[in-house]
């Protein structure tokens, strides 16, 4: 069935195999036409040529006394025929050698006066104008000249002319004198030329009708052999759907054009299988977002909750539980206004992130924000290395947002009396490199791999103690790669953590 279909599809205008079979044979057709017309042609002017030739070889060989015998003595004698030409030895000879049966001959004068001399089977000869026999008269040499003429009843002729020059002949009586001269013209009809003409020309339509059908036979099997390829691709591409796209098309056929196609198709069926793969990742984040936001925005709200019914019950008329449970209601909204500000922040960083990058200085900025990291730290030892005039294009207020989340997480993990965080900022060939290490706890080589996805905490009661959800990391790690630049972790796990910003030299 699947091979009846591709032969049916012969027969279907809008089909390939359709197109290029008619096409082929519609390019053939004109080349066998315009072939057969040029052999035409060519094959009548060089008929024509040769037959003219031959004529006039004849009309050169011709005897001058037997010429002027054939045309009369000039003084209104009829010419000698045939017959009635004298009977004596060896003339009747000359005149069958010399007139052959299928020629007209005719005589045109020194003064353009036409006479004919012979005519088979009292044939018309054609006859041109006075004027255009003073012309071929006045050429000094005639060359080979052949025309063809239609006679009186319309039937082309083949009319051949010969110019011939006068020898003194006074002295033997014969006609004619010193500078005697005129044309002989020599007629035969075209017919039998193009009755071969026509023949070949059939023989040749016979042969190219036949070559074509010869050759429609074997290119069929050719061309369903070719377009192979092509059908194997359609067959591959019905199987190809939303949910199977990891079929892919043979890239080596034996044909460039189908290789080039099935490698674009390869590519296109790539990139489409890796954004169905983000886009399902996309959803189960979105999923794991939308349950993690709300368990962070359940648990704050729901000891707001309680304290708010433990102060309705009567608890609210006593001083002390009425402020303990304002101060835990405070700390819990502060962290509501936390996770929904870092919720924002990432949602704006994914959606469309605008910086204002300018080029500053950053170890200016770095010990501007000094004050401000010594009192997060409290009473842990903070070292600062900047190299100076570091200078780099960049958005400072979120270059600030990364130090800072990065020394609030080195100084949450650290011991808060022996607890030791320091800050490096250096220049190097491919950037600059802003380090923040510290002699915490050190992070366990398992937790390495997802430090940055969103709500990840590697410790929960910790993370809840100190107010954390798990998105500083997320938000510093996406700011970072909007400046072009990466950030390796180093971590021991009893010896501390070390966070690397690398920023990419600006070009």
């Amino acid at each position: 069935m699947k091979r009846k279909g591709r032969f049916a599809d012969l027969f279907v205008t809008g089909s390939l195999k359709f197109q290029l079979l008619s096409r082929t044979l519609l390019v053939l057709s004109v080349l066998l036409l315009l072939i057969g017309v040029f052999q035409y042609v060519v094959m009548q002017r060089f008929m024509y040529q040769n037959k003219a030739e031959t004529i006039r070889n004849q009309l050169a060989a011709l005897p001058p006394n037997m010429l002027r015998l054939g045309m009369g003595a000039g003084d209104g004698q009829p010419p000698v025929f045939p017959s009635n030409r004298e009977n004596r030895p060896g003339f009747a000879g000359e005149q069958e050698r010399i007139f052959v049966s299928e020629l007209s001959i005719a005589f045109i004068d020194e003064k353009g006066n036409y006479k004919l001399i012979s005519s088979p089977y009292e044939q018309p000869a054609p006859q041109l104008s006075q004027e255009e026999y003073l012309s071929l008269l006045a050429k000094k040499k005639m060359k080979l000249e052949h025309r063809i003429v239609k006679d009186e009843k319309g039937n082309d002729q083949l009319v051949v002319f010969h110019q011939i020059g006068g020898e003194p002949e006074r002295s033997r009586g014969g006609p004619g004198g010193p500078g005697f001269q005129g044309i002989i013209q020599a007629s035969t009809s075209v017919a039998p030329l193009r009755d071969v003409l026509v023949q070949q020309l059939l023989t040749f339509i016979f042969l190219s009708l036949l070559a074509m059908v010869f050759g429609l036979l074997g290119f069929l099997p050719v061309l369903r052999r070719t377009l192979v390829p092509l059908s194997n691709m359609v067959d591959t591409v019905k199987q190809i759907d939303a949910g199977n796209l990891n079929e892919r098309f043979p890239a080596h056929q034996g044909q460039v054009e189908i290789d080039r196609l099935a490698t674009s198709f390869n590519g296109m069926l790539e990139r489409l299988e890796i954004s169905f793969e983000a886009e399902k990742e996309a959803k189960e984040q979105m999923r794991r977002f939308a349950a993690d936001a709300s368990h962070e925005l359940r648990t704050p709200l729901t000891s707001i909750h309680g304290f708010l019914e433990v102060l309705l019950r009567g608890a609210y008329q006593q001083p002390e539980p009425l402020l303990k449970a304002l101060k835990s209601m405070h700390g819990e909204s502060v962290r509501i206004n936390k996770l929904v500000e870092d919720l924002l922040m990432l949602a704006r960083l994914d959606r469309s992130p605008s910086f204002q990058k300018t080029e500053g200085v950053l170890d200016e900025m770095l010990h501007e924000m000094e004050p401000q990291l010594r009192l997060l730290a409290g009473d842990r030892m903070v070292t600062f290395h900047l190299a100076p005039q570091t200078r780099y294009l960049y958005d400072p207020d979120k270059i600030k947002q990364v130090v800072l989340n990065l020394f609030h997480n080195a100084v949450q993990h650290t011991h808060p009396l022996t607890g030791e965080v320091g800050l490096t900022l250096a220049q190097t060939p491919s950037g600059v490199e802003i380090a923040i290490h510290d002699n915490g706890e050190g992070i366990a080589p398992e937790h390495l791999p997802h430090l940055f996805d969103r709500f990840y905490r590697i410790d929960t009661s910790r993370a809840r103690r100190s107010g954390g959800a798990g998105l500083g990391l997320s938000i510093t790690h996406a700011i970072v790669q909007l400046h072009g630049g990466l950030i390796e972790v180093h971590s021991i796990v009893g010896v501390g953590t070390t966070f690397k910003v690398i920023l990419p030299a600006v070009k």
